[in-house]
C-alpha cells in the first residue's frame, strides 16, 4: 500500500480541521433527507428522487450534460447520473437553485433551528473569509457554490457557505481517491464495508451492480483491505482512515485564514443545524460530526 501526498501541510491542528469538516457536512446535509425539497422539485415538474438529486446539486454548475455531473461527482455510477438527462428542460438550473433555496429555508424553520441573529452574524464572520480566500483550482463544486449568490434569509445564505465548504472537502477527497487509485465503484465498496455509509442505501443511489461491486471487492481485497467475504481487514480500516487523514491535510491550509481557534469557534456556532435536525428525525442513519455520532456519514449526499 502506498498513498501519495501531493498537498502541502498547514499550521492548523488535524484535530480541528477534521471536527469542523464532520461538522460542516453534517449540518450541510438536510437538504437531502427534507420532504420540503421533494414538494419543490414537484413544483418545477419532476416527482422522482433521482433527477431531483442530482438537478438540485448540480444547478451551480449551469446546464450541463448529465456526463459532467457525473465527473464531478465521482463516486455515483453512470445509470445513476443518467436520471438527470432531461432535468434542464423542466426547469433551468437558476429555477432549481432557487428551489433548493426555498427548500432550505422551509427546513430550517420547521425544525426551528436555535441560531440568534447575532451567533449568525459571528458564524458569517468566520466563514466568509475561509470562502472568499480558498483555492479553487481544481473544487469544481465548491466553485461553482462559490458562484452563486447568496440568498436575503441570513441562515440560509449561511447554509450555502457551508454548502460551499461542503464541496471543497468532497472535491479535495476525490482527488485524494484519485491519485490513490481508489476508483468511483471500490470507493462506495469500502466506505460500506468499513461500516461508514448503509449498503443498501449506497445500492440504491449509486446504482452499482452485483458484477460492479463483485470486481471492486476482488480488487480491494487484491490490496489487502477486504477478506473475500467482503469484510474489511484491519490493513482496510487503515487505508481509509489514511484516505481521511490525507483529506485533512488537504484542507488544513483551508482554515489558516481564521485559525485553529476560530475554527473551532465555527464548529461549535453552527452545530444547532445538526441538533435540530437530528431532533426532528430527519435522518434514516448515524451522521458522524466532530468525534461522535449522532444521526448519516460524511459526503452522504
Amino acid at each position: 500500500m502506498r498513498f501519495t501526498n501531493t498537498f502541502g501541510r498547514a499550521d492548523t491542528d488535524l484535530n480541528a480541521v477534521r471536527e469542523v469538516s464532520l461538522t460542516i457536512n453534517a449540518t450541510h446535509l438536510f437538504i437531502y433527507f427534507i420532504p420540503e425539497a421533494a414538494t419543490e422539485a414537484a413544483k418545477l415538474g419532476v416527482t422522482a428522487y433521482a433527477p431531483a438529486y442530482f438537478a438540485f446539486r448540480s444547478a451551480p454548475m449551469g446546464p450541463v450534460p448529465w456526463q459532467v455531473t457525473l465527473a464531478a461527482f465521482y463516486s455515483f455510477s453512470p445509470r445513476s447520473v443518467q436520471a438527470m438527462a432531461d432535468v434542464w428542460a423542466a426547469a433551468s438550473p437558476e429555477q432549481w437553485q432557487a428551489a433548493r433555496f426555498t427548500a432550505a429555508g422551509r427546513a430550517l424553520r420547521r425544525v426551528d433551528v436555535n441560531l440568534t441573529a447575532d451567533r449568525i452574524t459571528e458564524a458569517r464572520s468566520l466563514i466568509d473569509p475561509v470562502v472568499a480566500s480558498a483555492d479553487y483550482a481544481g473544487k469544481t463544486m465548491a466553485a461553482a457554490n462559490a458562484s452563486v449568490a447568496l440568498p436575503a434569509d441570513p441562515l440560509v445564505a449561511l447554509w450555502q457557505q457551508i454548502t460551499v465548504l461542503r464541496e471543497w472537502r468532497g472535491d479535495a477527497h476525490f482527488t485524494v481517491l484519485a491519485a490513490n487509485g481508489i476508483g468511483p465503484c471500490d470507493c462506495n465498496v469500502l466506505q460500506t464495508a468499513t461500516g461508514h455509509f448503509p449498503e443498501a442505501i449506497a445500492r440504491a443511489t449509486r446504482l452499482w451492480d452485483d458484477q460492479e461491486v463483485a470486481a471492486a471487492t476482488a480488487r480491494l481485497a487484491a490490496r489487502g483491505w477486504l477478506n473475500a467475504d467482503g469484510s474489511p481487514t484491519h490493513a482496510g480500516i487503515a487505508a481509509r482512515e489514511q484516505i481521511e487523514a490525507e483529506t485533512d491535510e488537504h484542507c488544513a491550509a483551508l482554515w489558516t485564514p481564521i485559525g485553529e481557534a476560530n475554527t473551532r469557534r465555527l464548529t461549535s456556532l453552527i452545530m444547532p443545524i445538526h441538533e435540530a435536525f437530528t431532533a426532528a428525525r430527519t435522518y434514516p442513519f448515524p451522521v458522524e460530526t466532530g468525534g461522535t455520532q449522532s444521526a448519516a456519514p460524511r459526503n452522504a449526499g
